[in-house]
């Protein structure tokens, strides 16, 4: 197990190198502005810190975004056809409310299989996945979008002091 623990699930959505000295975990939700705007900043960081991952996990409120919880299960279905990061990010471009047929013509524009798609959603078979994610920020006190973990710690500070705290933990880990 790694520093970062019980926070990273087997498989997990990854950027970045899996052998990183330091994991970023994400509690996000894909209605969320709040994560709309983190993504593009964030995922530069990471790109160029270069010996940071980050890892993606679902926690959406759909009484504050509409369809949330079927937009998280849509990027597990669009996993499957390994393709989540894709649907991550269109999704996050796009945030508002989500139907199935919102998501199914975003899988479509992706070149996905909607039939396969469409099923999935429709028999909510990855409802489990996003259940999952759910608990385990419950469990390590996730109340709202974005939560971010350092190594399995709480960042306790704004995402944008993520350009200190990241290269600080980079730094720390690298000169174990």
């Amino acid at each position: 197990m790694d520093a970062s623990g019980a926070l990273v699930p087997e498989p997990a959505h990854l950027l970045g190198p899996i052998d990183a000295p330091v994991t970023l975990v994400e509690f996000g939700d894909f209605g969320c502005p709040y994560c709309a705007a983190a993504k593009l900043p964030i995922e530069a960081l990471v790109k160029r810190l270069e010996r940071v991952r980050m890892v993606w996990r679902h926690f959406p409120d759909p009484e504050l975004h509409a369809g949330a919880d079927l937009a998280a299960e849509a990027s597990e279905a669009a996993a499957a056809e390994d393709a989540f990061w894709p649907l991550h990010d269109a999704l996050l471009r796009h945030a508002g409310a989500f139907d199935a047929a919102v998501l199914t013509r975003q899988a479509a524009e992706l070149g996905l299989d909607v039939e396969r798609f469409g099923a999935a959603l429709s028999d909510r078979r990855f409802r489990p996945v996003v259940e999952a994610d759910l608990r385990d920020g419950r469990e390590h006190g996730v109340t709202g979008t974005p939560t971010f973990f350092i190594n399995g710690e709480r960042v306790n500070a704004h995402w944008t002091e993520l350009r200190t705290l990241l290269p600080e933990a980079l730094a720390a880990a690298e000169g174990d």
